[in-house]
């Protein structure tokens, strides 16, 4: 939530008057990565913190299939509705969360799935707070199979039942990839990842995203190989997702 700008109702929160001084309350913080930047600000909210690490950080989970297709924009539209025929035919529609990089665009896709007989609403930062609480609600439920959302309405909400997270645009950076595919296969459960990766827009991904692949054993594309990715490249802790203590203290605890 630091990065998502909300710093200053955080701020808000911790110096009012109600709230116990820093060094005499316990203030955990929880994350699937820990940037450098971001861990400059949590220093104005932790006190003396231990650093803690479960697996690799900012690593995805094992349990969620990943899945790239290499797509040009002006395709990625048909290919979705492909890529749902598939679903619907194998009965795993429901539960589907389709993340877009435009307000706009949510809207858009919600409109053309749903006239193609897909149950489809949206969610994102023009809707009202009934609209987007009524969305929620009805994807919660089943009552609509899939929800086109932005990463930022979709940040924060508690969703359970998510079984397919489809990156219609993948987003800018590699941090909000690993956070919008761990909305699926948690609690033990499988989840699915199906990515549209346009060379045009999303290039500057393409290592990471081997990274990100070889750290969950799963298999990397050969063309995704192409272009400046490394082939050579070994999994490890890579420290822009925050896999080092920037205070150089010697209490980073890490757990397989």
């Amino acid at each position: 939530m630091l990065d998502m700008g909300f710093l200053p109702s955080i701020e808000k929160i911790v110096d009012h008057e109600s709230m116990v001084p820093l060094g005499e309350r316990q203030t955990l913080m929880f994350s699937a990565t820990f940037p450098d930047e971001v861990q400059h600000l949590a220093k104005r909210f932790l006190n003396d913190y231990l650093f803690l690490a479960v697996g690799i950080v900012g690593g995805a989970c094992s349990d969620v299939e990943q899945n790239f297709y290499e797509v040009a924009r002006n395709k990625k539209k048909d290919l979705l509705r492909e890529v749902l025929e598939r679903e619907n035919d194998a009965g795993r529609l429901s539960g589907t969360l389709v993340f877009v990089e435009m307000k706009k665009k949510a809207d858009f896709i919600a409109v053309f799935l749903s006239e193609n007989n897909y149950p489809t609403t949206s969610i994102h930062g023009d809707r009202l707070q009934r609209q987007r609480e009524e969305a929620l609600a009805d994807f919660k439920t089943g009552r609509m199979s899939i929800l086109v959302a932005t990463a930022v309405a979709a940040r924060g909400l508690d969703i359970k039942n998510v079984s397919h997270v489809i990156n219609y645009d993948l987003p800018k950076g590699i941090d909000e990839y690993v956070h919008r595919i761990g909305r699926t296969g948690r609690v033990g459960n499988r989840g699915k990842a199906t990515s549209f990766f346009d060379p045009d827009d999303d290039g500057h991904l393409r290592t990471d995203l081997i990274r990100i692949l070889k750290q969950a054993s799963q298999p990397v594309p050969d063309w995704l190989m192409g272009g400046n990715a490394n082939r050579n490249f070994m999994p490890g802790k890579g420290s822009k997702f925050g896999g080092a203590d920037v205070r150089g203290v010697c209490n980073l605890i890490i757990f397989p």
